[in-house]
């Protein structure tokens, strides 16, 4: 699996325990985060990687920032990207289960790093469940 990650200032510590986790699991990673903790414009590391996942170039997106809506609103505005604010496993099982989301957005400053990492487990273990759900899905992208 490959898998595209992005912070800002906020999310640096995460970012690299994150990555490590992931290699260390034989997961591809494209890093495409800061980092230092200098403060930075968080949609320039926002596009690159909603536009590998928009692209199909890779599996998922992570995106690391303070509140994770920043990071969450610049994807979103990619096609073909869902990108879903996740803050506990509930709602992250929730966010690939109902409404397929292919980029997890982590809020750095309102979780743990070992939960964050367990958020990250449960995004790319979860499955979307498609049925009723995939109708839904498919009326999230705007055809002007």
């Amino acid at each position: 699996m490959t898998i595209s990650i992005g912070n800002d200032h906020a999310g640096t510590e995460y970012k690299h325990a994150i990555l490590a986790h992931l290699e260390a699991k034989g997961y591809t990673v494209n890093n495409y985060g800061t980092n230092t903790n200098d403060s930075v414009d968080y949609p320039d590391f926002v596009h690159p990687v909603a536009t590998d996942v928009a692209n199909n170039k890779v599996d998922f997106g992570i995106l690391i920032c303070g509140s994770a809506n920043g990071v969450a609103m610049t994807a979103n505005k990619h096609q073909n990207v869902r990108a879903g604010i996740c803050w506990i496993k509930e709602i992250t099982e929730l966010t690939r289960q109902h409404n397929n989301a292919n980029i997890c957005c982590i809020p750095a400053r309102y979780t743990a790093l070992q939960q964050a990492i367990a958020i990250v487990d449960t995004f790319l273990d979860t499955q979307f469940e498609g049925g009723r759900h995939q109708n839904r899905v498919d009326k999230i992208p705007l055809s002007c």
